[in-house]
């Protein structure tokens, strides 16, 4: 299973990506907002198209829980414990290419982190 580690290592291998720590969790922004570490809840939110959103919570409702929605995009909870590293690397990977500026999309093409 994934742990805060592993997110770490994954979020920091993508390009353009800064952190911003808050009193309870930390922000992950690539342009705009992309991710939320809470450490305490060994959790991550991730944004989403609205589809991927409802197709997650839907399949695996012990793993992804609706964190909440905007505009076009669902924003899921995952549960690190419940998640493979090779599932979170994709899940993040998505999340970061919804937000990061289109150059670094390009550039990066569909080169997941490991």
């Amino acid at each position: 299973m994934a742990d805060i580690a592993d997110f770490l290592d994954l979020v920091t291998q993508l390009p353009g990506v800064t952190r911003s720590d808050h009193e309870r969790y930390t922000a992950w922004k690539a342009g705009q907002t992309f991710g939320y570490l809470w450490e305490p809840t060994r959790t991550v939110g991730l944004k989403q198209t609205l589809a991927e959103q409802l197709a997650l919570v839907a399949e695996r409702p012990d793993v992804f829980e609706v964190q909440f929605t905007m505009g076009a995009f669902g924003w899921v909870v995952v549960h690190l414990d419940h998640v493979q590293r090779d599932e979170l690397a994709e899940l993040t990977f998505e999340a970061w290419r919804l937000t990061a500026p289109p150059a670094d999309v390009e550039a990066r093409d569909d080169e997941l982190p490991r």
